[in-house]
């Protein structure tokens, strides 16, 4: 008996067992079947047989990677889009490709479909011999054929030809003459699509914030005998609600509808998402096929005369503009690239990302989508638009792609001027939602999207214009410039604008590829594509970091920690959906080494209280420091999201100039400091040291030790401004000797006082007044810059600064090596080259005998050398006023312009430097050579 029930028991196992392997089975059968023939990306790719007619390894068959753009697999020729505007038959070649693959026999009934996901420009695609449409016109979107009619079961032969250069006349304006590379091939995966005779095309949903869904289905050959069923899911298959459904149509369309409660909405801060499963069944219940699609709960409302409203919460677009480009790979990704540069967007505290300027890859969209970026979805058009016939074609074939990718805010409808107008009501065809088109560069729409905006402009927008203010385009990062530095001074206004809804930075990345026809070098093509915040590899430049900080949605703006600061700081809410006590924050007391010294000497942490500021707010954020606090040298304090990624670091330094007096290592004397003269050089010897003075100019011409000499010279002088000497005096003080050089001329005047005092370094203290306008002011000296091999500093770093992009930059102990890095033409950064911000002391390490610089200044600059202005800088904009010297004490340094616009146009603190009331600028320097 106990051996029947087992037996029975064991047979009800398999029974179940069974039933869900067949159910399984069942389901698996009904869904779309994908079935690659290309790899799937960049770094997962399928050789197939290749033909190149022109340029590189053309005239023979080979193979070739697929995807893959073929310049980067050293096929044909390369050509940016201006050179096809000069000559279109510079790069026309034809890209013939051949690929077995097998059908299955069990794909007997099935409808088969091929998919090609991009292909540059024009596509015709043949099956065992036979062509199975019109070739495909458009090289930026999803395009497919059905060729069931045409496959056998067993192996079949797929060949493809592309040409570079459409038969199309407007599209090879569009898509081939803009301002990025023109690449062939097909680029992006190629797969096939098996699906049952009656199946679902097609889902486009509109899921609002207040619960209200609503899914238009593209169903094939039904009638009203099918029944159409939804059922709303979480991404972990919890199911949201009961399923409802639809009976089938004869036409091509079916819509259902639903309401849901306590759903979780979707935002670039929250980004919650769900799914739709759609089963088409028969008669008889049976599931025919199923079709899934992602979706989030979100409203969109643009607001005239006001701005952009998310889920009723207005938003400010913190966005860049983004090409789909890898230097070694061209336009073919991934989605692993595609995770990491949306979290390096998120990690300037981005929130939008506009495609520039074309469709993106779909896996850019998904992940858009699931960590949070709002998306300005842009069909093709560079100052040139489609025709409205092909315009048409590749417009629907862009919405029905990425239709229901919550990330999307808005289509725009080409790039300055390259909008076909009598396309901007097609969205709306395939858009349930209905979102707003944009005409990028254009007053349209109730939107003004003026690219490369000056400061007045931005002004009189404020004071006249009715638009909603959002330029697709502004602060050009060619070179250094841009991006980061203007970028306070615009955002302050932009924050108090009564309509502005934030804009897009040009841009994300340079633009830069391998050139397998130049031995390897990675071409941004001149001034063309060098614009990025970060290098072709994702390096970051120092806009980065100041973007961060501005764009921070937790802002502190404190500049000085006082010494009667109470340990609270004034904290605002810029999130729009996030509270403050989501967010965590904890602070650090830190003390720093001296130049001998490496790490941090001593450091202390804890948590602020907990803070509740809703979006808007403001409030104070109470740091609970302890009373010893004044001790330090520095305080940290970090913002971390509801996340956990970090929001920003902020640093200040605890003590004043006056309480921070320079410490080292002092010496036992080796005698009475001692000086000579003759008609031309004073020399003064100290500790064994012996500086050099040229009694004509009173400038340091040298400084000698027992073992070497140091190239310091020319200087002290007054920086950028040309004075006579007026008196040069020299006398013992006691223990001490005193040098005292006093110039003057055209009512500006320097005075300097160098002291040599026993068993200390060289102290230097200087005054002077000048009049007008200057790109900087301070002292200035000259070291050959052959001599120096890095350099080792206390201020803020690690990266250069502009007086127009101070923010950004961390206090610390930093410490880099030479390098001659012209930004956005080679990429080791940080530069070594240039201004750095809040230096207490620097050891410039050289070929020499490294020395020692103490400053007992607030906030002075440091000049490391000169940077080399760009080859290919197209005017002065991005190459800033350094002084005739190359170490310098600076109280005020230059800014940097845009590519388009000069420094003077973009913002107060863009303007040149001037002394107002002529006080004197007085400063103290300690100069180390032992």
């Amino acid at each position: 008996m106990k051996i029947e029930t087992s037996c029975l028991r064991l047979g009800r196992l398999c029974l179940l067992l069974l039933t869900g392997f067949l159910l399984n089975t069942s389901l698996i059968a009904q869904e779309t079947r994908t079935v690659y023939l290309s790899g799937t990306d960049k770094d997962h790719t399928v050789q197939w047989d290749f033909y190149c007619s022109k340029g590189q390894n053309s005239g023979k068959w080979t193979k070739i990677a697929v995807p893959s753009n073929w310049e980067l697999q050293g096929f044909g020729k390369y050509s940016y889009g201006y050179d096809n505007r000069r000559d279109s038959t510079l790069a026309d070649e034809q890209g013939l490709y051949k690929h077995r693959f097998q059908v299955d026999k069990s794909w007997k009934d099935k409808r088969i479909f091929i998919v090609f996901e991009g292909s540059m420009t024009e596509t015709a695609v043949k099956i065992n011999g036979k062509t199975v449409g019109p070739a495909h016109q458009g090289g930026f979107t999803r395009f497919s054929y059905e060729i069931g009619s045409f496959t056998k079961t067993g192996e079949n032969l797929l060949e493809v030809t592309v040409n570079k250069s459409s038969g199309n006349k407007s599209l090879n304006v569009a898509e081939r003459q803009g301002d990025f590379w023109a690449l062939g091939g097909i680029y992006r995966p190629v797969y096939l699509e098996v699906v049952p005779q009656h199946f679902i095309n097609r889902i486009a949903v509109d899921a609002k914030a207040d619960g209200t869904f609503l899914a238009e289905v593209f169903s094939e050959k039904t009638d009203e005998s099918y029944q159409i069923q939804a059922q709303v899911e979480t991404l972990t298959a919890e199911k949201v609600g009961t399923p409802f459904s639809v009976k089938g149509s004869p036409g091509e369309k079916v819509i259902l509808t639903n309401h849901f409660d306590h759903i979780k909405t979707w935002t670039a801060e929250f980004p919650n998402l769900y799914r739709v499963r759609v089963d088409l069944k028969d008669a008889a219940g049976n599931i025919v096929h199923s079709l899934s699609k992602q979706f989030g709960f979100r409203s969109v409302e643009v607001k005239k005369h006001d701005g952009i409203y998310v889920n009723g919460k207005r938003v400010m677009l913190k966005g860049s503009n983004r090409h789909t480009i890898w230097p070694e790979t061209g336009r073919t990704t991934s989605k692993e690239l595609s995770i990491t540069d949306v979290r390096l967007m998120k990690e300037m505290n981005m929130n939008a990302v506009r495609m520039s300027h074309y469709p993106p890859d779909q896996h850019f969209l998904d992940v858009c989508d699931s960590l949070g970026l709002y998306v300005l979805d842009e069909l093709t058009g560079w100052q040139a638009k489609y025709d409205t016939e092909v315009g048409r074609k590749l417009l629907k074939e862009l919405v029905i792609r990425d239709v229901n990718h919550p990330s999307v805010l808005f289509w725009d409808n080409g790039n300055e001027g390259g909008w076909n107008t009598e396309l901007d009501h097609d969205y709306q065809l395939y858009d349930p939602q209905k979102r707003s088109v944009l005409h990028p560069w254009e007053r349209f729409n109730e939107f003004d999207t003026k690219h490369y905006i000056t400061y007045d402009y931005l002004v009189n927008s404020a004071l006249y214009d009715t638009e909603i203010l959002m330029p697709t385009e502004f602060m050009h990062g060619l070179f250094d410039g841009g991006h980061g530095a203007g970028l306070d001074d615009f955002w302050e206004l932009m924050l108090r604008h009564p309509h502005a809804s934030g804009g897009f930075l040009w841009s994300f990345t340079d633009e830069g590829v391998v050139r397998t026809d130049k031995n390897g070098i990675i071409d941004v093509y001149g001034n063309n594509a060098p614009d990025g915040l970060l290098g072709p590899h994702r390096e970051k430049e120092a806009s980065f970091y100041t973007v961060k900080e501005i764009w921070s949605p937790v802002r502190i703006t404190k500049p000085l920690i006082s010494a009667g600061f109470e340990g609270k700081l004034e904290v605002e809410n810029h999130y729009s959906f996030t509270d403050l006590n989501q967010c965590d924050f904890t602070w650090k007391l830190v003390r720093f080494p001296d130049p001998k010294q490496n790490g941090l000497i001593g450091e202390q942490s804890g948590k602020p209280d907990k803070i509740s500021l809703k979006p808007g707010e403001k409030g104070y954020l109470n740091l609970n420091l302890p009373v010893n606090w004044k001790e330090s040298d520095a305080l940290y304090l970090t913002a971390t999201d509801p996340h956990g990624a970090e929001i920003y670091t902020w640093s200040w330094t605890t003590q004043s100039a006056e309480d921070r007096k320079p410490v080292w290592e002092k010496i036992t004397g080796k005698g009475a400091i001692s000086a000579n003269e003759t008609d031309e050089i004073l020399k003064v010897e100290s500790d064994g040291i012996t500086c050099n003075f040229d009694k004509k100019s009173g400038f340091l011409t040298k400084v000698n030790t027992s073992k070497t000499e140091i190239s310091l010279s020319n200087g002290p002088s007054l920086a950028g401004v040309s004075l006579d000497l007026q008196s040069f005096k020299h006398f013992k003080a006691e223990q001490n000797y005193v040098v005292e050089l006093s110039y003057a001329k055209d009512k500006n005047w320097f005075k300097v006082t160098w002291t040599f005092i026993p068993g200390q370094p060289a102290r230097l203290d200087y005054q002077y007044s000048q009049r007008g306008e200057a790109d900087f002011m301070g002292i200035s000296f000259n070291y050959p810059e052959e001599k120096i091999e890095g350099m080792k500093w206390l201020g803020r770093g690690p990266y250069r600064v502009w007086k127009n992009r101070l923010k950004g930059n961390k206090l610390g102990v930093w410490e880099k090596k030479y390098n001659n890095t012209v930004t956005g033409e080679s990429w080791q950064y940080p530069e070594f080259k240039g201004y750095h911000s809040d230096v207490q002391w620097v050891v410039v390490e050289n070929k020499e005998k490294p020395f020692t610089v103490y400053s007992e200044n607030e906030h002075t600059f440091l000049q490391m050398l000169r940077p080399e202005k760009p080859k290919n800088a197209p005017n002065d904009y991005t190459s800033p006023a350094f002084p005739s010297g190359n170490i310098s004490f600076l109280q005020a340094i230059s800014p940097i312009g845009t590519k388009f616009n000069s420094a003077a146009v973009m913002g107060p603190q863009s303007q040149k430097n001037s002394m107002r009331n002529y006080t004197p600028v007085k400063g103290t320097l300690w100069f180390d050579f032992r």
